[in-house]
């Protein structure tokens, strides 16, 4: 705990804590009817606040550990789980490459990514953002990874590594810049230790929370009703 970087594990409870207010609109609307758009503001821009915080950050923290194989691997894993268990609960609209699994690969590659001059990072980043493969389709969902839906398509969790790697890269260059004496670099310390055990069990509060939030408006709507 003491050797956190505390404004990293704020900005990663933060990405938690949006996520998880995200959800619970999300779930209300698609789970219990409630008269809610959250693709509409402000709900929307939570929900991708929370995503786009969580790739940064994961990208920072790509530069501090030393275990980005075992990590990326491990958290892919984790993303076949929710499309087996997606695809067996909603078969229509299963996750087939979401959040986990663009996290997993992402932390693959970054030992790759770290190597690369910061100005190259840069403008990798920016073109990946353009998304030039943006409209293109193809005929099966072998490209989705790449963004590259099929006609048809429909997922309730998709982020494909375009253009979506680009705050992961983004990510990459502040720690190349900022973090790599693995240190916070502000002069003071607001280290919480309540937000670094959140922030350290990111993966399992992303993996029970939805179960958890389920229950408790089945529960509610068993209750009312």
């Amino acid at each position: 705990m003491k050797n956190r970087i505390w404004e990293i594990d704020f900005l990663r409870f933060l990405a938690i804590t949006l996520m998880v207010i995200f959800h619970f609109v999300y779930d209300l609307k698609e789970f219990a009817n409630v008269d809610i758009d959250y693709n509409l503001s402000p709900w929307k821009e939570v929900g991708k606040t929370a995503a786009l915080l969580f790739i940064f950050v994961s990208g920072i923290s790509s530069g501090l550990s030393r275990k980005n194989f075992k990590r990326g691997a491990y958290v892919f894993l984790w993303g076949i789980v929710i499309t087996i268990i997606t695809y067996i609960l909603f078969p229509k609209t299963y996750v087939r490459f979401g959040i986990l699994h663009f996290l997993g690969i992402s932390m693959l590659i970054s030992p790759f990514l770290l190597k690369i001059n910061n100005l190259l990072l840069l403008v990798l980043a920016g073109i990946i953002a353009y998304n030039p493969l943006k409209g293109i389709l193809w005929r099966n969902s072998l490209l989705l990874p790449l963004g590259i839906m099929y006609k048809g398509f429909s997922s309730m969790d998709y982020y494909p590594l375009i253009p979506y790697l680009a705050p992961f890269i983004l990510g990459i260059i502040v720690y190349k810049i900022y973090y790599y004496p693995k240190k916070s670099i502000f002069p003071f310390n607001f280290h919480n230790p309540l937000i670094s055990f959140i922030s350290q069990k990111s993966l399992w509060i992303y993996l029970i929370h939805q179960p958890i939030l389920l229950a408790m408006i089945y529960i509610f709507t068993f209750i009312c009703n």
